[in-house]
């Protein structure tokens, strides 16, 4: 079978299972309001197409003919954010496709409450030159915060409050393991949550 037929046949796989995990997710978690569910439904559409986005820009790298291909999706929510949840209505979404060390990250967010961080007027004390955005991938554990690793690349909107991310990196077998073992997550930081409005970590898909 030729790349492009088998390319598709995967995007088409991937996205029957993932409606039926998100199904199942549902009818097994208590009931939710109907805007609780209509936010959960976008971000998890949100992180099938950020992770079609990323499988496909592995293709067009010709990088899945040698090598495995293993998928993680991320669902961005408040609730994740550690030690505290944020006040947020915000959803946003990634998606990773990893072959070998190489990892390639796709995402969205959305109806953020601020535009995001500005590093540059607002650094870190003591600032860090590799923070270039306010959109992260960290190391750590799921219940506390970890280290920054790296920077996303981010096409905010004319507003500040939605937006894409990008980013393409090649991990150390530190960052492997951490991915592995669901200890790889993203964060959106924004003006008036400047510790993190947003969070998920990447989960095997």
């Amino acid at each position: 079978m030729n790349m492009p037929k088998q390319f598709l046949r995967h995007l088409l796989f991937g996205t029957i299972a993932f409606l039926i995990a998100v199904s199942i997710s549902t009818f097994s978690q208590p009931v939710q309001s109907q805007e609780s569910i209509f936010t959960t439904a976008q971000s998890f559409q949100a992180a099938s197409k950020a992770l079609h986005q990323a499988e496909g820009a592995l293709v067009a790298q010709g990088m899945m003919e040698s090598q495995p291909l293993t998928r993680y999706v991320a669902v961005l929510t408040k609730d994740e954010i550690m030690p505290m949840a944020s006040s947020s209505n915000a959803f946003g979404a990634a998606g990773a496709a990893l072959v070998g060390d190489r990892l390639i990250v796709r995402g969205d967010f959305s109806n953020l409450s601020s535009p995001l961080r500005d590093y540059a007027t607002d650094p870190l004390n003591p600032p860090n030159p590799n923070i270039t955005s306010g959109v992260h991938i960290h190391r750590g554990e799921p219940t506390a915060n970890g280290p920054f690793q790296y920077a996303l690349q981010v096409s905010p909107s004319e507003s500040g409050l939605q937006g894409r991310f990008m980013g393409e990196y090649t991990l150390t077998p530190e960052q492997l393991q951490a991915l592995a073992n669901g200890k790889l997550y993203v964060d959106i930081h924004t003006k008036q949550n400047r510790g993190g409005e947003l969070r998920g970590i990447f989960k095997p898909f």
